[in-house]
């Protein structure tokens, strides 16, 4: 049995071969089981890293969204097998591309509509744009060129409407396609609830929970407490970069746009909260945020064989995919000594979660560099974190 000073030492570990630093901690029921954090959030200053230190969520922005929107899926809002067009009528004559043997393309009218449940499962066929190049994925960029040119700045209900023009990438709920979806539901959100995303998400889930330091703006002093982002060189040294998408503009105080894919920041210990409320029945300090059985859906597999072999790498091995969320299927496949029906996701610049409603547990794990090297990282947390249970 692994002991939680193992854990220590693998973080210890991870930052003598180049990591700049980085922070777990671990929470069953309620309770702090473990919690450490080791090496720099800013090399120059020699700032270290501790529990108030803010990261970038990334694509970890996603997991909240998706619980937002299923609030109101409870709420009785919207349901999952609705086509997006009874909310976004600019999705009603969707377009594929059919690609051609020679490399040529042609349009068809899509056979089936966008479902709602597509937007949650990555399978309506919209990709990240600055992740492709395939003509999907270059009228995609042409959208937000557009936007930019002509409103300069602009909401995420405005972006998703405009983005109703675009040809998808296959025929809706055919394929799993890491990208838009989110995005998508981030504005279904505003359209239902009348508010933008991130005043949902505060009222509805970060005031109840108490994440203070969690928000897609900067407030009160969470600027200063931000972590740097490396970019790790071929030599191993490291570059302070403004990274991916440059997401920080968007924290600004007078920033409008807020995704459902990306955006948020955090602190370990705010999003140990959110997780383990998601463990925990959607209970938290006696109020229920959301519905056990919603958390069930959440994490049951939406994907069938095809759509499966999209999904698997070895890094999400073992895994399916949910409403928004990888859920583990087979820990056998997974090389993982975890649980089946154990759920969560991972942001681009290294922050992670497992959450395990069986054991009441879960994990947050974070660093912020480029590339982040996640499998390396995540797998051995995840892991050694296992292990420690008793």
């Amino acid at each position: 049995m692994a002991k939680f000073d193992d854990l220590t030492r693998l973080l210890d570990f991870f930052v003598s071969r180049g990591l700049p630093g980085c922070g777990c901690a671990v929470a069953q029921r309620g309770k702090i089981l473990y919690e450490a954090y080791v090496g720099h959030g800013d090399i120059k200053s020699k700032k270290p890293v501790t529990s108030d230190t803010v990261f970038r969520l990334y694509s970890m922005t996603k997991l909240v969204t998706c619980t937002a929107a299923l609030k109101l899926f409870e709420q009785g809002k919207f349901l999952l097998h609705e086509p997006l067009y009874e909310y976004f009528p600019e999705y009603r004559d969707s377009q594929v591309v059919i690609k051609e043997p020679d490399g040529s393309y042609h349009l068809k009218k899509a056979e089936n509509p966008i479902l709602i449940k597509h937007a949650f499962s990555m399978s309506l066929g919209l990709p990240y744009a600055m992740f492709s190049d395939t003509p999907t994925a270059k009228a995609m960029k042409k959208v937000t060129d557009d936007l930019q040119k002509k409103y300069g700045k602009y909401d995420i209900v405005t972006e998703v409407k405009a983005m109703g023009q675009v040809p998808l990438e296959f025929e809706p709920g055919t394929r799993w396609m890491y990208g838009y979806g989110h995005d998508i539901l981030a504005a279904l959100i505003q359209l239902v609830s009348g508010k933008t995303p991130g005043q949902f998400m505060q009222e509805e889930i970060f005031d109840p929970l108490g994440m203070k330091d969690t928000g897609y703006r900067y407030k009160d002093d969470i600027k200063d407490r931000m972590i740097t982002y490396y970019q790790k060189n071929p030599d191993g040294s490291l570059t302070k970069t403004e990274g991916p998408m440059r997401l920080d503009a968007y924290h600004e105080p007078d920033a409008i746009y807020e995704a459902g894919g990306v955006g948020l920041y955090s602190t370990i210990r705010d999003y140990l909260r959110f997780t383990q409320m998601l463990a925990n029945g959607g209970h938290w300090n006696g109020e229920q945020i959301i519905g056990r059985k919603t958390i069930d859906l959440m994490r049951s597999n939406q994907l069938n064989d095809l759509q499966l072999r999209d999904f698997t790498n070895s890094y999400n091995a073992g895994y399916g995919y949910g409403l928004g969320v990888r859920t583990m299927l087979n820990t056998a496949q997974g090389h993982s000594n975890g649980s089946v029906g154990a759920f969560g996701w991972t942001g681009l610049a290294g922050t992670y979660t497992e959450i395990d409603p069986s054991e009441g547990v879960s994990i947050v794990y974070m660093h912020q560099m480029d590339p982040n090297f996640e499998e390396y990282h995540h797998l051995r947390v995840r892991n050694v974190a296992y292990g420690c249970l008793k």
